[in-house]
């Protein structure tokens, strides 16, 4: 969330990031809100101060005063939840360089290597006739957007996260192996999950919500602390779960648009003078791992009224899909600054002070779209499938055929 000081003092601002992003937020209630929240608090702070200064003979005024209390506290509690509702509803403050307006507006920066099949099977026409994917079961199993990956394509999955692995430990990133269900109070602090449409899915039983990333159980892991040194920086594998609510009729067939899919994630906790460096650095990873991977591809600079809430900036790279004959989003890496890390109350040494730290995070491979355009960029006039070159030495196959 916003610093409620910093909305105060420069408001001109927080209004022109809003209008960059063509959000409505009504910034008077808030501070209406805020007002309201911080006089119920004088009034709780007061009485208790006046409740620890009373002597052992003072039990009348000590019971008008218990009184007093059991009035006001329920009003502080009402006023602190209708704050907080109102403040996390304001998005992150936009850097200078997003472009304004909708997802119509976003900058394509460049585009990368050569687009050697411009048409193609989809991956489910290369993928039944291997025996790689089963959604019908998987439909009978669990339902619709699901799917079993089998035999080679298996294989590959694992081949990616090793090659990816290989490729970010070298920039220090730490392997990490998250949980995927973190407590609601957690879950809050990522920024996620106070979208319109909330794509979480949620236990009734425990209040525990399953991770739509890793992002979200790998923010956390310093909630509270003062971290020693920056960057500190993570990349997680885990599985996913999104309810992918408001995308229905989106991307039915397949394995593009799923509940339940593999991915690694980096992310990265930053002194704030540090950020843009880094966001640049999980950027200059993600075009390693797909130019390696030998796929075409673009890096999009999204425009601010297509970002998440908590991102200050947030760039794509989009891979070339011959069977859709056009580019679709396979990582994105935001700049959340010090959005999240407020919530959780995550900071960082400056001198004999410390400050909140700023938080990035990073697709490294998002496993099922990535399948998906190795299987369409390397299909031969034959049905089979050609392993990338940086992948055959993880497995003991060059390509996979019937």
């Amino acid at each position: 969330m916003l610093d409620i000081k910093f909305v105060r003092e420069n408001l001109d601002k927080v209004k022109a990031s809003l209008e960059k992003r063509e959000a409505k937020v009504d910034l008077d209630e808030l501070l209406k809100l805020d007002d309201a929240k911080r006089d119920a608090q004088a009034r709780v702070e007061t009485l208790r101060a006046e409740q620890n200064k009373l002597g052992k003979e003072d039990i009348e005024k000590a019971k008008e005063i218990k009184q007093m209390l059991k009035d006001i506290e329920p009003q502080l509690a009402e006023a602190q939840e209708a704050y907080k509702v109102a403040a996390v509803n304001v998005p992150n403050i936009v850097l200078d360089d997003v472009p304004a307006g909708d997802e119509s507006h976003a900058e394509i920066v460049k585009e990368v290597g050569e687009i050697k099949l411009k048409e193609g099977k989809d991956h489910m026409e290369l993928g039944l006739p291997l025996d790689l994917i089963d959604v019908d079961r998987a439909g009978k199993v669990s339902g619709s957007r699901f799917y079993y990956l089998k035999n080679e394509l298996v294989e590959l999955e694992f081949a990616l996260v090793r090659y990816v692995l290989d490729i970010v430990k070298k920039e220090g990133f730490q392997p990490i192996i998250p949980p995927v269900l973190i407590k609601q109070e957690m879950a809050w602090g990522s920024g996620h999950f106070e979208a319109l449409n909330d794509d979480a899915y949620h236990t009734a039983q425990d209040d525990l919500v399953l991770v739509g990333t890793s992002e979200q159980s790998i923010l956390p892991y310093f909630a509270g602390e003062t971290l020693p040194a920056t960057p500190q920086r993570f990349v997680g594998y885990s599985t996913c779960f999104r309810r992918e609510a408001g995308s229905y009729g989106k991307d039915v067939k397949g394995i593009l648009r799923v509940h339940q899919f593999e991915k690694m994630e980096m992310f990265s906790f930053c002194a704030p003078e540090e950020s843009e460096k880094e966001h640049e650095l999980i950027v200059s990873l993600e075009e390693k791992i797909m130019s390696g991977l030998g796929l075409p591809y673009r890096v999009v600079k999204l425009a601010a009224g297509d970002i998440g809430l908590p991102s200050a900036k947030t760039m794509d790279i989009e891979t070339w899909m011959p069977s859709q004959k056009t580019y679709r989003e396979t990582h994105s890496s935001s700049n959340c600054t010090d959005f999240q890390a407020r919530r959780l109350n995550v900071r960082c040494k400056k001198g004999d002070k410390s400050v909140i730290a700023h938080t990035l995070n990073g697709t490294a491979v998002a496993v099922g779209r990535t399948l998906i355009a190795i299987m369409e960029n390397y299909q031969q006039p034959d049905g089979s499938i050609k392993v990338p070159e940086v992948l055959q030495k993880y497995v003991d196959f060059k390509e996979i055929k019937k």
